[in-house]
């Protein structure tokens, strides 16, 4: 009987061991379905699928697959926050990633702790997010403000421009980069002659371009993103207002491989820093640009990129814990050191802001009515790291 016992005992172990095996790792995806982002939905649902589907195909982590459990949320920090709890407390997620305006990265992130998961963060580029809002439960793929601001300084003062105006997009994400730009022109010795703010889901552009036609300075910056950007890009190429400036640069979608279809050539000559081109170098990246290709039909954007990195870090945070429990992967992830499409990268432990490389693009005539971008520039980790912020307590 006693011999029957542990034979017994034995197979049960051993079918609770295979079960084990067999589970699958749930990681999140927050996506929108409604606001002025709406449009880069497509985006993330596709390369939130590759990631995960190229990560399945390599084994998966600790003998087990992943599956990708997609939440959708209209936008705003409120349908954030509820969007995130379903997924921690109804479908067992404790790792997620998404598309987040910088408003609901705050909004989920102050709940992180309570929540007992790590937010992976690819889009919000805000300062405050790992400065004074940092949570030990969040990480930043993406770069920050301040990284992208080091990333321009070399455009400032190659383009020659001692006057600057600029519009941008009247939110929080919109006013830090702002701050920041005009700190920046300060900085490299120029003046900062008009800034306009425009509604973020604006239609109309037509009397901030009145405006700056009338007082053009040698520069003009532009901060905005989703389709008011293509309707920006539009219309001010009917009244001419790019050609009078001597150089033009943007930030977010205005010049982003997303948009190219609907912006054309209109913002032709518009340069911008921003995380990721395709055209970098490295085989890990043309393995990558190869493969998502192949697949989607499409040269991958830097959303992409930055979807496809939070993934993939988080897998080798999870293959260094050797664990799936939250806390142990946490402290696998920060400090985390890896080689990646983007080249070699490092998770800070300070703030838990990623610190990789940049590069500088700019908007290109490819035929008549259509546009396109090249790679201009290539700013590396040591030149465009901020220091953490002392206001960031870990």
């Amino acid at each position: 009987m006693i011999k029957r016992l542990a034979i017994l005992t034995t197979l049960l172990a051993g079918l609770h061991g295979y079960a084990s095996a067999q589970e699958t790792i749930k990681v999140g995806f927050l996506n929108v379905d409604g606001g002025g982002i709406i449009a880069l939905a497509k985006f993330f649902t596709e390369s939130s699928a590759f990631a995960i589907d190229t990560l399945n195909a390599q084994g998966g982590a600790l003998g087990r697959k992943y599956e990708l459990v997609t939440q959708t949320y209209a936008g705003t920090p409120a349908a954030g926050m509820a969007a995130a709890a379903k997924l921690v407390d109804q479908q067992g997620v404790s790792f997620f990633a998404g598309l987040f305006p910088t408003p609901v990265s705050l909004a989920i992130s102050s709940k992180l702790p309570g929540m007992n998961a790590l937010m992976i963060d690819p889009t919000a580029a805000s300062n405050e997010l790992t400065s004074k809002a940092c949570q030990s439960n969040y990480f930043r793929v993406g770069v920050n403000d301040s990284m992208i601001m080091n990333a321009m300084r070399d455009q400032i003062k190659q383009s020659g421009a001692k006057t600057w105006n600029s519009i941008v997009s009247d939110y929080a994400a919109g006013h830090d980069f702002s701050k920041n730009f005009n700190a920046l022109v300060a900085e490299s010795g120029g003046t900062m002659q008009m800034t306009l703010f425009a509604p973020q889901l604006s239609t109309d552009f037509g009397s901030y371009i009145s405006q700056l036609s009338a007082k053009p300075a040698d520069g003009l910056m532009v901060f905005f993103t989703g389709s008011p950007a293509i309707t920006l890009a539009k219309q001010q190429q009917q009244f001419g207002l790019f050609p009078k400036f001597k150089t033009v640069v943007a930030h977010s979608a205005f010049t982003n491989e997303t948009f190219i279809e609907g912006q054309g050539d209109s913002t032709v000559g518009t340069t911008v820093a921003q995380d990721y081109h395709w055209s970098m170098s490295g085989e890990r990246n043309a393995a990558f640009v190869k493969a998502f290709e192949a697949r989607f039909k499409r040269k991958p954007n830097y959303y992409d990129a930055n979807t496809y990195l939070a993934y993939t870090l988080l897998n080798a945070a999870i293959v260094k814990a050797n664990s799936t429990d939250v806390a142990a992967v946490r402290a696998a992830f920060a400090g985390l050191k890896a080689t990646t499409i983007v080249g070699d990268v490092e998770m800070r432990a300070g703030d838990h802001q990623l610190l990789r490389p940049m590069v500088g693009v700019q908007a290109v005539k490819v035929s008549e009515g259509k546009g396109g971008f090249q790679m201009k520039s290539f700013a590396p980790m040591a030149q465009i790291t901020a220091p953490i912020s002392p206001e960031c307590k870990l």
